[in-house]
């Protein structure tokens, strides 16, 4: 069997999607009979020590063959996700928007102070 890094596989179309320290690729390809396949890569950036940062990937390759019920299958697992937990993300780390609610929190805490003061005649 041959090597997948043996063969370069052409780009034919891309996509990224950035969330927070991860980018995910969805990338098509051509096979070399023609045919076209779809890799998805998960990327994500790691910081050493000493401030120069790194990328941990992972692969997974999908054919066409199997569209239809990895579509299916990803659909269920996340409605069943969804109906269970609701969107809200309970972990503020994952939070792709986590930074910007913290910055407004923070400039939002002084005006609270100072409004609870003033409830209570400080």
């Amino acid at each position: 069997m041959e090597n997948q890094n043996d063969y370069n596989a052409e780009e034919i179309f891309s996509k990224a999607l950035r969330a927070g320290r991860r980018t995910y690729f969805f990338d098509v390809r051509e096979t070399k009979a023609g045919d076209y396949y779809l890799t998805i890569t998960e990327s994500k950036k790691f910081t050493n020590e000493d401030g120069t940062f790194y990328y941990k990937k992972h692969k997974i390759y999908l054919y066409k063959e199997d569209f239809a019920e990895f579509n299916s299958s990803l659909r269920e697992t996340c409605d069943y996700i969804i109906e269970n937990k609701g969107t809200e993300v309970i972990s503020e780390k994952h939070d792709k928007d986590f930074e910007s609610k913290k910055e407004k929190k923070e400039n939002s805490e002084p005006q609270n102070q100072q409004e609870e003061c003033k409830r209570r005649n400080c």
